[in-house]
């Protein structure tokens, strides 16, 4: 909207400035007119240049990519990996505050390598009614840099 109002304030002040300077000559006003015309043909080209800039913008902001073909899948890095844990160890627990879910430390000793170098801090005990049992919980576990993977 600014930059349309400014090219026609733009170009009645030219137009006017031109009018106003000498008298009026028929081959002035040709002359005038010309330019005139010239102002508003660029007008129009500059006009339909934006629109399909915004057209083409749209256009890319509603694209949505799809995820790349992968023929082979390849097994993540070690140093990647040790931060998957075994989504089959996350149980509700009795016990424990509103039957919330825990990483069950004997699980996790069966179908995760690195068992031994989760963080203590997010070691919980609970009390199942007749005893004590040991788990993780699995908010600090996030907090601590671990996923839960499929």
């Amino acid at each position: 909207m600014h930059r349309r109002f400014i090219a026609l304030i733009v170009s009645l002040a030219i137009a006017i400035t031109a009018i106003s300077a000498a008298p009026a000559r028929a081959d002035d006003t040709a002359k005038v007119l010309g330019g005139l015309a010239a102002l508003t043909i660029l007008g129009v080209v500059l006009h339909r240049n934006n629109k399909k800039k915004r057209e083409r913008a749209k256009v890319t902001q509603n694209h949505v990519p799809q995820a790349p073909q992968i023929h082979s899948v390849r097994p993540l890095p070690p140093k990647v990996a040790k931060y998957d844990l075994p989504r089959r160890c996350l149980k509700a627990v009795k016990g424990y505050p509103a039957n919330a879910p825990l990483m069950k430390r004997k699980c996790l000793k069966r179908h995760y390598q690195h068992a031994k170098s989760l963080p203590k801090q997010c070691q919980i005990t609970y009390w199942t009614g007749d005893r004590t049992r040991k788990a993780y919980e699995p908010r600090c576990l996030r907090r601590k840099g671990y996923r839960i993977a499929g």
